[in-house]
């Protein structure tokens, strides 16, 4: 520990990337984010929950899909930013250069300060209409109708994430490369498989270019056998462990 909290001291640029394990310790459930919801799971209507929030239901029966996005933000309907999500935004003033890819849609980094961020699969909270493209804030969908509406032109809104089926944004995408192309002195995975390429890809590149990797994950994923360091715990308990490396 003391040999990888020293390097973590010495690294002037920092990457991480943060899945639905990061946010279990502010009490929301471990799904995989959208992009991978209930694994396995299948709705009421007898459909697996990915066909139920992909882009094809939502075209053809945008109720249904707005039920099971419903369930989505009431899982984060009073969740704080966490200790972990904290040290992170911290980070960013203290090291010359900070990023945060994470696969949550539920705002909480952004909650917690982090603005050098880069929310791959979109955020719940912010909706946009199918027809003019407004946009707008909600804290929460419980004065919601049924099927929410713009109140410009009348156009379904949807919040602006991805369903299944939908590519990701290709702005969050340009962004992530030309940081990755710049290089990290550390990159630090924590709670989440790596099952996606795009969430393993830069652990992958670090490794190859002799930077820092952590990986922080009680359980074993996608990465597990190329990182330097795992730290085998929650979220929490790990980056308290590594917060003086990080803020100082």
């Amino acid at each position: 520990m003391n040999e990888l909290l020293a390097r973590l001291r010495d690294a002037s640029s920092v990457l991480f990337i943060t899945g639905a394990g990061i946010s279990a310790d502010s009490g929301l459930p471990t799904y995989r984010g959208v992009g991978g919801l209930y694994e396995g799971t299948i709705t009421a209507e007898g459909l697996p929950i990915e066909e139920a929030l992909s882009n094809r239901i939502f075209t053809e029966d945008p109720v249904l899909t707005w039920r099971y996005i419903r369930q989505i933000e009431e899982a984060t309907r009073g969740a704080a930013p966490n200790l972990a999500h904290s040290i992170i935004a911290a980070a960013e003033g203290a090291k010359p250069r900070v990023l945060t890819l994470t696969q949550n849609v539920d705002g909480l980094h952004a909650r917690a300060g982090s603005r050098k961020l880069i929310e791959i699969h979109g955020n719940v909270h912010r909706i946009i209409c199918t027809s003019c493209a407004r946009r707008r804030t909600v804290e929460h969908f419980g004065n919601l109708d049924e099927l929410p509406r713009c109140s410009a032109c009348g156009g379904i809104e949807r919040p602006e994430i991805v369903l299944f089926g939908e590519p990701l944004p290709r702005p969050e995408l340009v962004e992530l490369e030309s940081e990755i192309r710049k290089g990290f002195d550390a990159v630090i995975s924590i709670g989440t498989s790596s099952a996606f390429p795009y969430i393993a890809e830069p652990v992958y590149r670090a490794r190859m270019q002799n930077a820092l990797t952590v990986e922080v994950n009680p359980a074993d994923t996608a990465v597990s056998e190329i990182v330097e360091y795992r730290l085998r715990m929650r979220a929490v308990a790990a980056m308290s462990k590594l917060e003086e490396a990080l803020v100082g």
